[in-house]
Parts: structure tokens; sequence; C-alpha cells
């Protein structure tokens, strides 16, 4: 009889500093997909960047869910990128690819770039929103060309990870004259709080721009804003939904990555705002994914000075969006959809459904006959 469930194709691990990351993330998408409805391939992809068939997490899957381990492994007999994507093809039912991958060589478009070539649907933003967000600079030039507010910032690129504090000096009271102390030093692409420093004095900014250099040539240096973090889930193409906001009340300085992966720090969802401020971020959160053309879904993070309690008053301003965020239990992502009434294995049926939604729409505008463009004026 045809197998006429869709084949999900999770994408996981990876070439980046997050790899551990997306393996736990797609241990809880594998184990949360209806299997009534997909056929489930893990395909790792080792730190080196080889595309493997995940052998233990398939044999798991047959005992069932719970049989998985904790964090899928990317080992398994090696398998070649496009065929693998491209092999259920003719089969009963399509091919749809989750790209359960953080950070750079997996979030940042270049493999959303590769699924393009490979011409199959894919969840999540698409080659230019991935590029856009994964690098911090330019989603916050374009976020700026919107209107949208963002805490004041500086971008510098550094080449060496090893220059000195001789060569370091001009650089860092440019950026302290401009932005004050305390300041966040960031690789521009990078997730999961993976090379970030939060620094007070000179010294500790220029050990942070050198572990940030390690990560990614391009940093971003942001002042620190007295202010609230609030995160909003948006999903959908065309037609974006805002989730309720949560807020984050970090466990250490600052949301680092021990606080996202090892719960140490509070959620609190629904975020203690009133109707209005919901509105309003809500409303934002839409207006940013929009901006830096998203589709599929996005978190949303915000940094919000109400005035209160020794806070700044800017009011709301888009820290940054996520454009494959985290899928472990303690994720906020899958979180605030939960509390917004979409439990985690029908928001995986959502994210299917848009990945096929938009690719039967981009088939649409496929056509590269130059000529027929001719005849019809175009």
């Amino acid at each position: 009889m045809e197998d006429r469930r869709i084949r999900l194709v999770v994408l996981f691990g990876g070439r980046s500093a997050e790899h551990d990351v997306s393996c736990v993330s797609a241990r809880h998408v594998v184990a949360a997909a209806d299997p009534e409805r997909y056929a489930v391939e893990p395909i790792g992809i080792t730190r080196e960047g080889r595309w493997v068939r995940a052998a233990e997490a398939l044999e798991a899957l047959g005992a069932g869910p719970a049989a998985l381990p904790e964090r899928l492994s990317a080992t398994g007999p090696r398998v070649d990128p496009l065929p693998v994507l491209a092999a259920g093809a003719g089969a009963g039912g399509p091919t749809v690819v989750l790209p359960i991958l953080h950070g750079p060589m997996g979030e940042d478009g270049t493999v959303q770039g590769l699924l393009e070539l490979a011409g199959v649907p894919y969840a999540g933003a698409g080659v230019l929103a991935s590029a856009l967000c994964m690098d911090k600079t330019a989603a916050n030039t374009m976020l700026a060309a919107a209107g949208i507010a963002h805490a004041r910032w500086r971008a510098l690129v550094l080449d060496d990870p090893q220059v000195g504090d001789a060569e370091l000096a001009p650089i860092l009271d440019d950026i302290i004259e401009e932005l004050g102390l305390p300041v966040f030093v960031k690789p521009a692409s990078m997730g999961s709080s993976v090379g970030i420093t939060r620094a007070t004095t000179h010294q500790a900014v220029a050990e942070g721009l050198r572990l940030a250099c390690r990560y990614d040539r391009s940093i971003i240096v942001e002042e620190e804003a007295r202010a609230r973090e609030i995160e909003v889930a948006v999903l959908g193409n065309d037609d974006p939904e805002a989730s309720l906001p949560g807020e984050i009340v970090p466990g250490a300085e600052f949301y680092d990555y021990a606080d996202k992966y090892e719960d140490g720090a509070e959620l609190l969802i629904p975020a203690p705002l009133d109707d209005d401020e919901v509105a309003t971020c809500q409303s934002l959160a839409i207006d940013a994914y929009r901006a830096l053309r998203v589709e599929g879904l996005a978190r949303v993070d915000f940094l919000y000075e109400d005035g209160r309690d020794g806070r700044g008053d800017r009011g709301w301003m888009v820290s940054e969006l996520n454009t494959m965020p985290g899928f472990t239990p303690i994720s906020m992502y899958p979180k605030l959809w939960d509390a917004s009434g979409l439990p985690y294995p029908q928001l995986i049926d959502r994210l299917v459904d848009l990945a096929l939604e938009r690719h039967a729409r981009q088939e649409l505008h496929t056509h590269t006959d130059p000529e027929a463009a001719s005849r019809t004026g175009g």
C-alpha cells in the first residue's frame, strides 16, 4: 500500500557552535511529530559538515518516541545532501524539510539556499530573511529603515582574535564614549548567547572583542538598556500571528547560554503586561517580522523600558529576531505558543503546512522563458 504520509526530513546538528542545542531541539521535534501524518527521517550534519542518516534515532523511533535519547547524535552512514533531500520525489506523500539548525551554516541562509536548489518545501524563513536576521548589523540597519527602535549600537570588524590592548585602545575609547558602560559585546552572526560578554570596564570590552572575534570577524557592541526582556513568538507567511508575550528574568547577569539551556532563568508566561502593552508588542513583533521579510516562524526579542523600578523610559525596542529559535522543552518559542493555545505537536503541523503553502506559492513564480515574457510585454 502506498504511504501517503508526508516525508518529514529533520535536519539537525550543523557546523556552528550551537550544534549541541540543535541536537536537543531536534530530539523533541522528532518525538512530537505525529507518526500518523509523518514518516520522520532525521538527518544529521556533523561538526565537520558531513551529512549522515541518524541511525540511532531511526532505530529508537521504531520503538516509539519514548525510546529516543535525550539528544540526537549526528552519527550514522554518510549521505549526499541533494539525493537524500530528493529521495521522496514521486512517492505517495511530499517531502518537507524542517531545518532545526541554529547559528551559522544552518540558520543564516546557507542551508536555505541548498533547499531552494533542491526544490523541496522547507519550514522557516527563506534565504534573504535568514541571512538578514543572522547578521545583527544588517538586521538593525533594516529595522532602523522601517522606523523600528533599537538600543544604541556600534558595529566593527576585527580579524585577529589575539589583537593586543594597545591596538584596541582607540577603538575602546570611541565605543565607551559613544555607548558608555556596561556594554554587550557580541559576534554579529551567532545565537544562543554564544560568544557574548557583558563588559563593565575597558579591559573587559577588550576581552569581549577578542572572544567575539573567535566566532565572527563582524562584531556588534550594544549599550546595556535598563529594560525588561520580553519575547513574542510569531508564526505565519503572508498573515503572521503573534503569541502571548513572555518575560525573561535572567538568573545570571544577563540571559546567557546556561540560562537558556540549563533552566537558569525564570520565564514568566504570559508576561505581566496590561492589555495595551500586550497589543503594542504583538503589533511591533509582526512589523519587525515583515520588515525583515520573515516567513514561517521567528521569535522576536524586545527590550522594554517602561520607566518603572529604575528602568529607562524609551518604551519598546526590538533586540533581535531569531528565525529558528530553540525547540527544547524549556525553550521560549514552543512555550509561548502552548500558552497561546497551540500545543507542540500542532505547532509542528502548522510549520509543515506553512512550508507547503509557501512552496506552492513560489512555484507560481518560477518562469524562466525570457521570450515568453517579451511576448506578454514583460
